[in-house]
């Protein structure tokens, strides 16, 4: 008997099935999906109805935040909970504020996962033991961002237009993925612009990444070319 259904959101497949291996060990959860970026997550998450989705934060198209608040528009009674390798209360506030019920750190998932998700499936919250309770006491205590945090002047489709010029589309290419005019785009751009008080992409793409719109992964540990021949 099928006691939970969940769908796996990450853009990188060893760990989507790393973690769908996690899942499928216990007795009665099904992976009914996995998706691949964030417009996948909102699409399969729509299509599929799971009970939870387990969904990494940062991911092309549309990051994992974002994809949250989408998903839960579309059904509430649906668990989110979010997968990261960073812990900071800055994006504690930001998983909280999108809506998930958990936040897990892809460095605890092996210990964690299975608790994370029974706790989420009890209509309870799940936040790695490395985290603060300090740090989301102080946050859920208060009502929202009253210190009138940037984030908040976007809206969520701007929110969406920011992230694909972040990470290198042309306007006509953020129209196309977005289904509006090229028109339309250019106005979201010059809205946004005006909104933020920045002048140029290199600005934005920093403010895509100061805000967990998109996320800078760190480099390879590639040995140089004298290493490689010694």
């Amino acid at each position: 008997m099928v006691t939970a259904r969940i769908l796996v959101a990450d853009d990188h497949e060893v760990v989507r099935k790393g973690i769908r291996a996690i899942l499928e060990a216990h007795s009665g959860w099904e992976v009914c999906g996995e998706a691949v970026d964030g417009r996948d997550a909102v699409e399969k998450a729509e299509a599929l109805k799971p009970d939870v989705v387990i969904i990494d934060i940062g991911m092309p198209l549309l990051n994992g935040l974002d994809a949250t608040r989408q998903i839960l528009k579309q059904r509430a009674a649906t668990k989110v909970l979010v997968l990261t390798m960073h812990e900071s209360e800055q994006v504690v506030q930001q998983v909280l504020e999108a809506g998930a019920r958990g936040y897990l750190l892809k460095s605890d998932a092996s210990r964690d996962l299975i608790n994370a998700v029974e706790e989420l499936k009890r209509n309870k919250t799940f936040f790695t033991s490395k985290v603060a309770q300090l740090v989301l006491e102080t946050f859920l205590r208060r009502r929202p961002h009253p210190d009138g945090n940037v984030p908040n002047l976007l809206t969520p489709r701007e929110r969406e237009v920011v992230q694909l010029l972040a990470e290198g589309k042309s306007t006509k290419e953020v129209a196309v993925a977005l289904d509006l005019s090229v028109k339309t785009a250019e106005t979201h751009r010059s809205n946004i612009m005006r909104k933020l008080d920045i002048h140029s992409i290199s600005e934005l793409v920093l403010y895509a990444v100061r805000n967990n719109i998109v996320q800078v992964m760190p480099p390879l540990n590639v040995p140089s070319l004298n290493e490689r021949q010694s």
